[in-house]
């Protein structure tokens, strides 16, 4: 099945958001209006309504030997991509995380890294060994 998905966040400020995913991650923009915007996000559909400040709480766990955001989203890109995007954002002022490899040498090994968008929302961008093993449950 290869369905898109939909997310909808609050967001702090609508214009560092736009700036954020249109000229930091070259993202295209859709619909939009003076309170919300969407973001063509590889072909999946981020949409943002500003809402203020807002809290999540428990803000990270555990996964191996690498505490993680609890609260993040994110998108499977294939390796090419992910290595230019990886690349290209380390160059960048940004809060990104270091390239790491996760389920290394069993099913489901993917590259991952994340970085922090203007909400403190962290993106996670990820890139499989092999695409038949994103869903698989033997790990």
């Amino acid at each position: 099945m290869n369905s898109k998905f939909h997310l909808a966040l609050p967001c702090i400020n609508i214009k560092e958001t736009r700036k954020f995913y249109l000229e930091i991650l070259k993202a295209e923009t859709g619909r939009s209006g003076e309170n919300w915007l969407d973001i063509n996000l590889y072909g999946n559909q981020l949409t943002f309504t500003q809402a203020g400040n807002f809290n999540f709480d428990f803000k990270s766990y555990r996964f191996s030997d690498h505490v993680l955001p609890s609260f993040h989203f994110g998108v499977i890109v294939n390796a090419e991509v992910w290595k230019n995007l990886y690349g290209r954002l380390s160059e960048m002022d940004l809060e990104i995380t270091k390239e790491a490899t996760f389920l290394k040498d069993r099913t489901g090994e993917h590259l991952s890294f994340f970085v922090r968008d203007p909400n403190d929302y962290m993106v996670e961008f990820k890139s499989f060994s092999t695409d038949d093993e994103i869903f698989s449950t033997d790990y």
